[in-house]
């Protein structure tokens, strides 16, 4: 540049800029993002998973559901990184005084705001959460230029998943059923969700009311046969009230539940709803995997 002394010191850096960027279609349009960006705030569970699968470390990131302020399996990795607020209500004031040079969210939680997030930095919007969270990780590994990084983290996973169905042989022929206790209600997860992507990834069978490409039925403890499969996995979302673990404890108890065949053959397992269904990320879908390995006796 110095060619032209006459320029400003930031209209050259507005240059550098345009010559090292990329053009990232989303899902509210196409936001020009730096070739190699240093300060990404990442506004989504997943997405944190995703950028420290990558090997990028976020400046700033949605507070974890749970935790103090992150998830027990990412706390050692995030370090300073700053908490901005739960997905549902990020501070758009922390978010600025972090300079981002980069930001990712999902219209999900954030079309109402994504004109502000916009005019702090280029923001890269996906369309929703649930189900393939691949699609996703895909985004966030386009939108921070690693792609090729992306496709051995995917293609790994993959291959983790074909050695579990491998090792399990007959055993996918199980109909397994998921089951999720909230504050007030039980939820009966479909094949659109997080465990259900993973378990027909690895080959499993569903009951029939959970083997459709829905999310969650929504349910009381009226429709304990319902959730009976040839094995249960269940998990609790507890805010903190004691409301979900007391209805879990309740539906554990009733001699409806104790009629189920998976828990007449003993195979009923408790797991982690943040691992299972918070998280939403490839770290949490990774020990997933694990966990299967482990509860069917393959480690």
């Amino acid at each position: 540049m110095r060619f032209l002394p006459f320029l400003s010191a930031a209209l050259i850096a507005g240059f550098a800029m345009a010559a090292n960027a990329a053009e990232i279609k989303h899902a509210m349009g196409v936001a020009t993002v730096p070739d190699e960006p240093q300060r990404v705030v990442v506004l989504t569970n997943e997405g944190t998973e995703a950028l420290l699968a990558l090997g990028v470390k976020p400046v700033g990131a949605a507070n974890s559901w749970n935790g103090d302020p992150w998830y027990h399996h990412i706390s050692d990795q995030m370090g300073d990184v700053e908490p901005v607020g739960k997905e549902s209500a990020v501070n758009l004031e922390l978010i600025a005084a972090l300079e981002p040079d980069l930001i990712l969210g999902t219209k999900l939680r954030h079309e109402a705001i994504f004109e502000q997030l916009s005019a702090i930095a280029p923001t890269v919007i996906s369309e929703r959460l649930r189900g393939d969270w691949r699609e996703n990780f895909q985004l966030w590994a386009k939108a921070v230029n690693r792609e090729d990084a992306g496709e051995k983290v995917l293609s790994d996973f993959d291959a983790r998943a074909r050695k579990l169905t491998d090792a399990l042989g007959e055993k996918v022929n199980e109909k397994v059923s998921v089951i999720r206790f909230m504050p007030g209600h039980i939820r009966i997860y479909q094949k659109d969700s997080f465990s259900g992507f993973i378990l027909e990834k690895i080959g499993f069978k569903r009951p029939e009311n959970q083997d459709v490409d829905s999310f969650v039925l929504k349910v009381g403890k009226e429709s304990i046969p319902d959730m009976d499969g040839d094995r249960i996995f269940y998990f609790t979302y507890e805010p903190g009230d004691g409301e979900a673990t007391k209805l879990s404890e309740d539906v554990l108890q009733d001699p409806l539940w104790q009629t189920l065949s998976a828990v007449k053959s003993g195979n009923v397992h408790e797991v982690d709803d943040t691992i299972w269904n918070t998280a939403g990320g490839v770290l949490a879908a990774r020990l997933m995997l694990d966990d299967i390995a482990r509860l069917y006796g393959l480690e």
